[in-house]
């Protein structure tokens, strides 16, 4: 007789498969570059972003945090790297332990109190379009890569 899984079942072995893989990859790299180089990533993705006309996402987090990996894999799965590369250029800024650029949250109007990670989405000419405001992501562990597509769907620059 066949074994039916429930929902919940379901869902639990998609977390743990996530943080198996989140563990795995973790351990092969750093996410987040150092703290001194964010300004520099952030000003070049800027002036790709100009170019290209894509929008930029910025990515507040540690490498410490394994909701940031979560939402890292997430935007590399095969459902969202497609949308990420065709409409984004993503730049990962290092907060170290909520003590660290923290003037670039400021800028960007996002609370680091409420959890990471936590993005912005800017546009072309390096306006602020989007931030997320209520930990929305914070609890990447618990959500599926759907939620990342619906946030790409959403923030991309609409066709001409």
């Amino acid at each position: 007789m066949a074994r039916v899984r429930s929902p919940w079942t379901s869902a639990l072995l998609a977390v743990a498969a996530a943080l198996a893989f989140v563990a795995a990859s973790s351990a092969e790299r750093d996410i987040y570059p150092a703290v001194a180089q964010a300004k520099t990533d952030l000003a070049a993705a800027l002036a790709a972003s100009a170019a290209t006309h894509k929008r930029v996402i910025v990515d507040f987090g540690g490498n410490w945090c394994p909701d940031c990996h979560v939402l890292d894999s997430y935007f590399h799965d095969s459902a969202n790297g497609p949308i990420l590369e065709a409409n984004y250029i993503l730049v990962h800024v290092n907060i170290g332990r909520l003590d660290e650029n923290l003037d670039i949250a400021k800028r960007y109007q996002i609370p680091l109190r409420k959890g990471v990670p936590a993005l912005a989405v800017l546009g072309e000419g390096g306006e602020l379009l989007y931030s997320q405001r209520t930990g929305e992501f914070e609890a990447m562990r618990g959500m599926q890569s759907s939620a990342v597509t619906e946030f790409l769907v959403r923030w991309k620059r609409p066709s001409s």
